[in-house]
């Protein structure tokens, strides 16, 4: 039996080590003691499952504490090693993504269609543009997915347009991944933020995903971990979510199986949200993720919508998901020239039900039509 002589907290994983004895979930995977070698296994097979979900090599995968971690990593390394070159983005890319990167460099606007779609031509003559006249771009920005209306950007396109000027990207995978196939590899991209939670995993855990040879100062310091890639303990029990959930949709067909059923559920909900005078979709309503969709209500603001749906046992929200704390109008939606300040976000997940989705076609019309009554 092996004494446990370090301190570690957590809790039991009910995994049993070489020796019969129990493995603690907080072990240090860097220790080489029994339970620190049989946590390390555990972390490099989780590692192995999210390399094998993304067409990538495990050691390409830094695991991070989720995703607005990932893309702050992303920015920073890419930014440090290039002081003052300017980063390129659209204005509907996450706030995660807008506000690192604004803090760290200057940034150069991409446009976007009605849809909130980026134009890789228009793209490429703006690295062109910046190259001539503020020097070659530290990072250009193409999200997978937008966060809010569901559209999918053409990234090979992007990431082709901009590796033959020069420009490495950085791809925010956070609204795709785990919902449509992604391969790292084959897409081309230098640098890829996926979170965990996004498709069924834990809370508190991502990854920033490196193309192989490159090479990133690491924004947390102060330890060798993740190959010296991002200091601190890992989040082995996350790590162990992480890894399960990425297993979990590698197999056959289960993937397939979940965007179908996603974009039957959310087919649904736009129908029926649509079918109420005054209320309109907005984003590609066919080129976009199976889970997401977005509408705007005239007549009514967001907040009252949210509250008249919560009220009816019905959570959604307005605008990105991580902006809870404020009901500001959508900076995406601005971008896309769309009223920013009466849109509702609708999206499912592992866990929603044709129930569920039944509950909101039944009450989402009496909603509105109670609060335009107020209103007038």
């Amino acid at each position: 039996m092996v004494r446990w002589l370090e301190s570690a907290g957590g809790t039991d994983t009910g995994t049993p080590s070489p020796d019969g004895s129990p493995v603690v979930a907080a072990a240090d995977p860097g220790r080489v003691h029994t339970e620190g070698r049989v946590a390390r296994a555990i972390v490099e097979d989780a590692r192995d499952s999210v390399a094998t979900l993304f067409g990538t090599r495990s050691r390409q995968v830094v695991f991070t504490s989720g995703g607005t971690e990932a893309v702050s990593a992303a920015i920073w390394g890419m930014t440090r090693s290039q002081p003052g070159r300017p980063v390129l983005m659209a204005g509907v890319e996450h706030s995660s993504v807008r506000d690192t990167s604004q803090r760290l460099a200057p940034v150069l606007p991409l446009e976007v269609d009605r849809h909130g779609r980026i134009d890789p031509s228009a793209v490429a003559e703006t690295v062109e543009r910046c190259a001539a006249t503020a020097g070659p771009a530290a990072l250009v920005h193409c999200q997978a997915a937008n966060h809010e209306v569901g559209t999918v950007q053409p990234v090979s396109e992007v990431v082709d347009a901009c590796h033959r000027r020069g420009a490495a990207v950085h791809v925010d995978g956070c609204a795709y991944a785990g919902h449509l196939p992604l391969a790292f590899d084959e897409l081309g991209a230098d640098l890829l933020s996926v979170s965990a939670h996004k498709f069924g995993g834990p809370p508190g855990i991502g990854a920033l995903i490196v193309r192989r040879g490159l090479r990133l100062d690491p924004l947390l310091v102060g330890g060798e971990q993740e190959r010296a890639r991002r200091a601190g303990l890992e989040n082995v029990p996350a790590i162990i979510g992480f890894g399960a959930a990425a297993a979990a949709l590698t197999g056959p067909g289960v993937l397939e199986a979940e965007a179908a059923a996603a974009r039957r559920r959310t087919g649904r909900l736009l129908e029926a949200a649509t079918a109420v005078e005054g209320v309109h979709a907005v984003g590609d309503p066919d080129v976009r993720v199976p889970h997401i969709v977005c509408v705007t209500i005239d007549g009514v603001e967001a907040e009252p919508v949210l509250l008249g749906l919560d009220q009816s046992g019905i959570a959604a929200h307005s605008g990105s998901s991580c902006s809870s704390e404020s009901l500001a109008p959508s900076p995406v939606l601005e971008a896309m020239g769309v009223d920013a300040e009466r849109s509702l976000r609708l999206s499912v997940g592992w866990s929603t039900t044709d129930d569920d989705v039944d509950a909101f076609v039944s009450v989402f019309g009496a909603v509105v039509a109670r609060l335009r009554d107020l209103a007038s």
